[in-house]
């Protein structure tokens, strides 16, 4: 597979048909994408060019009918069968509101055009047996590391391209007047650092 980056569609220099023989050569939108290199959403892509066993261009473009401007797609948070009710009754509408917010803290009008939760996040739950009622479990606290990828607005009418791990975690969930929140954007992170260090932040706004 190779990518390439254009206004239009076009056919691609014969080199990128050479090193994908029985491939496809990916047309990259410029329009919403700069590095074709990079995270690339599935909306940028124009289509493809079917190349042959011998690495030549059979001339079939085959166009990708979810071409458009990216939106947001955050049914990896939503889909994994976990509880999300401290989040709301919109979970994956409170993560992006608080991400808005990260990137309008860093950036005086910074509008997060995209989000894209781009694999399932690492949840943690933790509870104490009820006083009442031994049987029952009380959740006390909560919190989650979703890699994301987003693209965020900056007033000049820039775009950046961000990739990284957001952290959200919450205690004191069994008394929401004594309830404890806390939220780390870690940019440039993989969830495999993150995720190992979720129980530890958590834990940490019990302290």
């Amino acid at each position: 597979m190779s990518l390439f980056r254009s206004r239009r569609p076009k056919p691609p220099p014969a080199a990128a048909a050479a090193a994908n023989p029985g491939g496809w050569v990916y047309d990259i939108d410029a329009d919403w994408v700069d590095d074709p290199n990079g995270y690339v959403p599935p909306e940028a892509i124009r289509g493809g060019w079917r190349v042959n066993d011998a690495g030549k261009f059979t001339g079939e473009f085959v166009p990708n009918a979810k071409h458009g401007p990216p939106q947001d797609e955050l049914s990896a948070l939503t889909e994994p069968d976990h509880w999300l009710g401290w989040l709301g009754d919109n979970p994956g509408r409170t993560v992006r509101d608080l991400l808005e917010q990260e990137f309008a803290a860093q950036v005086t009008g910074a509008e997060l055009e995209w989000l894209k939760i781009t694999a399932e996040p690492r949840f943690l739950t933790g509870g104490v047996r009820s006083e009442e009622k031994p049987e029952l479990v009380k959740v006390v606290r909560a919190a989650l590391a979703a890699p994301f990828a987003a693209s965020v607005k900056l007033p000049t009418g820039d775009r950046d391209l961000v990739l990284g791990v957001y952290s959200l975690a919450v205690a004191g969930l069994d008394d929401p007047s004594q309830a404890r929140q806390r939220t780390w954007l870690d940019i440039g992170a993989e969830l495999e650092q993150i995720g190992a260090l979720l129980e530890e932040r958590v834990y940490s706004l019990g302290q």
